[in-house]
């Protein structure tokens, strides 16, 4: 079956005329995210189903352990021990 990416163009847009607002930022984000490079290549990575090691479903469960006698630690909090902030987090560039 062929597409005539014009007729599918204005399909879409007219599809869009069609949606409430509360839904527009839905479809945004979705439209954004079938653009953005790296949502595209995790979205068609395969399934990792390499079997944990004993040492790793050992550690795993001694986190959930934690978790069901302490207050999560919120991430914000975690980047503050570190002296950093997620801005030079979401700004790092690896060095050239």
């Amino acid at each position: 079956m062929t597409h005539d990416s014009e007729n599918d163009k204005r399909s879409a847009h007219e599809l869009i005329d069609l949606l409430h607002p509360a839904q527009l930022a839905a479809a945004i984000g979705l439209l954004q995210d079938m653009l953005d490079p790296v949502s595209l290549a995790i979205a068609n990575a395969p399934f990792d189903d390499e079997e944990l090691r004993p040492e790793m479903e050992k550690r795993l469960a001694e986190a959930r352990e934690w978790l069901k006698h302490n207050k999560r630690i919120p991430h914000e909090q975690v980047l503050a021990e570190f002296g950093i902030t997620q801005e030079e987090i979401d700004n790092f560039k690896e060095p050239q």
